[in-house]
């Protein structure tokens, strides 16, 4: 019988356009956050948040690299980047005793909207961090897709399932 309990990332990569190495950073991936409006009224015992379909508040992904390098100048160009982070997740089985390794792979359409070159300390680190927003994200799990949002072709898929596709067929847009 296995017990499989999900432990931490082992290690992850940062590459530009699915090839390119960026470098060693640290990476804090967006929370996706449904747009809501609130709701109350006759027939409802108080109120409630409902979320908009497939909608999302603003997506951010940060990078905070070690020092300044030609990665961050790089994505600081006021353009549309493709960013993958590729993680190794590891699982401890109890059932087995036995570790396991799951991949991880996050890409992203990112525009920068912050470069911060970070500080300048004697014998430390910058900590030079890049923030961007996301228009697009696709999540892969063992290379699985298992979240994809686009946010300007009204695209939002968990485990296949299109919950804008009614919305994209009522706009027109299919």
């Amino acid at each position: 019988m296995s017990n499989i309990i999900p432990e931490k990332a082992i290690n992850f990569s940062v590459y530009y356009d699915g090839e390119d190495y960026l470098g060693t950073a640290d990476g804090d991936l967006p929370s996706l956050e449904a747009m809501t409006d609130e709701v109350k009224g006759a027939g409802i015992a108080g109120k409630f948040d409902s979320v908009t379909l497939g909608h999302f508040d603003s997506l951010k992904l940060s990078l905070t690299w070690r020092t300044v390098t030609d990665a961050v100048i790089k994505l600081s160009h006021q353009k549309a980047h493709d960013i993958d982070l590729y993680a190794a997740l590891q699982d401890y089985d109890a059932g087995r005793g036995e570790y396991k390794t799951r991949s991880l792979h996050v890409y992203v359409k990112a525009i920068p909207k912050t470069i911060g070159l970070g500080k300048l300390t004697v014998a430390e680190k910058t900590d030079t961090k890049t923030e961007f927003e996301l228009l697009y994200i696709k999540v892969e799990l063992d290379n699985k897709e298992r979240i994809e949002l686009d946010k300007l072709n009204y695209i939002f898929k968990v485990d296949g399932v299109d919950y804008l596709a009614d919305v994209r067929s009522a706009l027109g847009k299919d």
